[in-house]
Formats: C-alpha cells, sequence, structure tokens
C-alpha cells in the first residue's frame, strides 16, 4: 500500500467517525446540560416593565392576589384596590427575570407534589402559580419548594418538565404581604401634645412647652396622685413615628365598633393628626385625618426663624470677634440662611411644605381603614391611670396587735 492510498483511507476513516458523531448528536435529545443554561423565563427577560398583571393562585385554584397596574399605578384588588409595594413587586419580578435553570428534575406528574410543583387546583397543592400578563405571551409558573442547598423548584404550567432554577423564588401567599404598608412617620421630636380621649369621656393629655424640653408633662394630674415614669408618657408620642399598618380595608367595609377611642397628635410646626380607634374581634382598627394648624403653623414658623437668625448673627458675631483677634485663619463667614436673606419668601416656602405633607398624608388616610400592629394601637390606648405613679399599697397592721386568747 503506497503513501497515498493510506492517507485516503485514514481521511475516509476520520469523514466517517464525524458523520457518525453528528447523526448520533442530531438524533438524541438535548442534554439537560444544554437546557440548564437557558433562563427559567426567557419571556421576561428584558420586559419586566411590560408586566402590567400579576397573579398569584393558591390550593384548590384560589386566587390569593391579583395585582393590576392602572392609572394610579399598581394596586391590589383583594384589597379594594390599595396600592401595591412596588418596590416588593419589581424585585420578584427581577429575581424571575434573572432565574437560571440549574438541573431538570421530574417530568412525572405523580412526583410533582415533592417539589411542590404540582397543579395548584390540587386541593392539597404545596406550591403557587403565578400569571404574568403583559408580556408577548402570558406565561403561567408554578414555584415550588425551595432547596436546602439553594434554589428554587418550577414548573412552567402545562409543560410536564420540572426544574431546579436559581435563586429564592418565594411568593407571598397573603394578600396583605403585597400591599405598601408604610402610613406615617412623624418623628417624637415633632410633636408638641398628645391628647387622648376614651368612649367614657375620661381624657389624658402630654404636652411639651418646647421642642427642646427633654420631658413631656402629664396635664391635670388628680389631687393626692403623681405622674408615672417618664418612659411610658414620653412613649406616647412615639406612635406615629414609622407607622406601619398590618391590613387595610375600604371605610366603607368597616363597621366601628361601641367603644371609640379619640386621638389627637399636634406638631410645633402645625401639622395636626387626628385618630379613631377601635377593638373588634380581635383585631385593633383606625381611621386617620391630617390637618393643619394654621395659628401653630405661623408661630412655629417664626419661632424657627428666629432661631435661625439668632443662630446666624451668633456665627457673624463670632467670625467678627476672630478677625479681631487676629485669628484670620480661624475666621469663617457664615452663609446667610434663606429665613434671614427673605423671611417672607422662607414662610411662604415652610407653609407650602406643611400643606403638601397634609395632603400627601390625607391622600393615604382617605377613605380607608387600617388594621394596626397591636403594640402600636396599645400606645395610643392609654388612661390617665397608665400614665400615673402607682398607689401605694396600705397593709393592715402586724398581727401582734391582736389582743391575746385567755387560758382556760
Amino acid at each position: 500500500m503506497n503513501q497515498k492510498t493510506l492517507i485516503g483511507l485514514v481521511i475516509a476513516a476520520l469523514l466517517a467517525i464525524v458523520a457518525a458523531i453528528a447523526l448520533n448528536h442530531s438524533s438524541r435529545p438535548r442534554s439537560d446540560t444544554v437546557e440548564a443554561s437557558g433562563w427559567l423565563v426567557p419571556t421576561l427577560r428584558d420586559h419586566v416593565n411590560d408586566v402590567n398583571r400579576v397573579v398569584v393562585t393558591g390550593a384548590e385554584g384560589k386566587v390569593l392576589a391579583t395585582l393590576e397596574r392602572g392609572a394610579n399605578g399598581w394596586t391590589l384588588a383583594q384589597k379594594g384596590g390599595y396600592p401595591v409595594d412596588t418596590g416588593k413587586l419589581r424585585a420578584f419580578l427581577l429575581k424571575l427575570a434573572d432565574a437560571r435553570r440549574l438541573e431538570q428534575k421530574t417530568s412525572n406528574k405523580d412526583k410533582y407534589a415533592v417539589l411542590g410543583v404540582e397543579d395548584v387546583a390540587a386541593k392539597d397543592a404545596k406550591g403557587v402559580e403565578v400569571q404574568l400578563d403583559g408580556l408577548a405571551q402570558p406565561l403561567k409558573l408554578v414555584i415550588g419548594n425551595t432547596d436546602p442547598r439553594g434554589g428554587t423548584y418550577a414548573r412552567t404550567s402545562g409543560q410536564p418538565e420540572s426544574w431546579l432554577a436559581s435563586g429564592t423564588l418565594t411568593v407571598d401567599k397573603g394578600a396583605a404581604d403585597w400591599l405598601q404598608k408604610d402610613l406615617a412617620d412623624l418623628a417624637a421630636t415633632r410633636i408638641a401634645s398628645i391628647a387622648i380621649t376614651h368612649a367614657d369621656g375620661s381624657r389624658a393629655m402630654v404636652t411639651k412647652n418646647a421642642r427642646g424640653d427633654a420631658n413631656y408633662v402629664l396635664v391635670d394630674v388628680p389631687k393626692g396622685r403623681e405622674s408615672g415614669g417618664e418612659f411610658a408618657i414620653n412613649g406616647l408620642a412615639s406612635t406615629l413615628a414609622g407607622l406601619r399598618f398590618d391590613d387595610v380595608l375600604p371605610t366603607k367595609d368597616a363597621v366601628p365598633g361601641d367603644a371609640l377611642l379619640k386621638a389627637r397628635y399636634a406638631t410645633f410646626d402645625g401639622l395636626v393628626v387626628d385618630v379613631t380607634a377601635w377593638e373588634k374581634d380581635g383585631k385593633d382598627y383606625a381611621q386617620f385625618v391630617a390637618s393643619l394648624d394654621a395659628a401653630q403653623a405661623d408661630k412655629g414658623i417664626a419661632a424657627d426663624q428666629a432661631k435661625a437668625k439668632a443662630d446666624y448673627d451668633a456665627a457673624i458675631a463670632a467670625d467678627e470677634a476672630a478677625k479681631k483677634d487676629g485669628k484670620a485663619d480661624a475666621a469663617v463667614a457664615p452663609a446667610k440662611p434663606a429665613s434671614v436673606e427673605d423671611p417672607a419668601k422662607d414662610r411662604e416656602m415652610r407653609l407650602a411644605a406643611l400643606n403638601k405633607e397634609v395632603a400627601d398624608l390625607n391622600a393615604r388616610f382617605s377613605g380607608w381603614t387600617f388594621v394596626l400592629p397591636a403594640y402600636k394601637y396599645a400606645n395610643m390606648n392609654k388612661s390617665m391611670s397608665d400614665l400615673l405613679k402607682p398607689l401605694e399599697d396600705k397593709k393592715p397592721a402586724a398581727d401582734a396587735a391582736k389582743p391575746l386568747k385567755k387560758k382556760a
């Protein structure tokens, strides 16, 4: 066999091997490795902003939450159209868009329940179905259990294959969990007075004379009694700080109980928040209204401007003194604050900011009744006796004072 023939045979053998590999590759299904390299929801990639409706469905096909985007932004149908926590919703959609298929799992529907990806029509379905509308094609995805090693099991509804996907794709099943729950945030340092009136007409009120006062003073302390501890009294001012609610319902669907609690929170700058609250069926309900006390607002602005001017004058004096003492390097000419530069314009801007704050609060409050956390309601539901120092117990005289029995 000459060299030319040998080379031809080698080339032919190589071509046959290549053809066999190609034939074998084309005749077998795509490997799990190839499948697992893709996105879990490819149609969501770069189209998160196209989603305009999210429906979360649980066991027995019960719709748990319907989030819809409309003229007023994202709202929740199950809560009368109250605003949704858009940050939370977007974080979930982005996490879903970034999820990759890590490993193909069972296609046997009898084993879906182990992963929590069974059809949600089942009575004991563990997972939830998430429906996304607004994409090029509507999507329904069953999201199941999380894997202890990382990742979440998922299956596209109607498809047999289930997958272990990257990320923790936890879906809240409670409708209230999707709400924007921030209600108010009035720092305790802003509060000038708190007045609480109970259903029986009894009242408790605490006040501060000035912002800088360390403690509130209990008003109208009964004769022969003393104010209680500073912690309890000062704590009343923290009720509206970082206030979040547990649940919400339209006011028309909330029937107040018989024993109504009234509370008024007035700030040094004129903002007033009135609260009507009650307990019913183990829950604490409250309705809120914000307003502006114009006279107090004027007084507060005048006080702030006077302080700003005094601080500015003191800084100017310190600067002049430094220059006079030859300490030019230590002299720093202060910038003139707006309240000193143009008091009238500064006052106008401060009033506008306060009016905007009132409007923003009422936009949040109006038409809604809120279920408050128990600890916030308890801090509001204080009586005069709760804020007084306890009475000392008067014990009877010692047994030694009793007459001795006569001997027989």
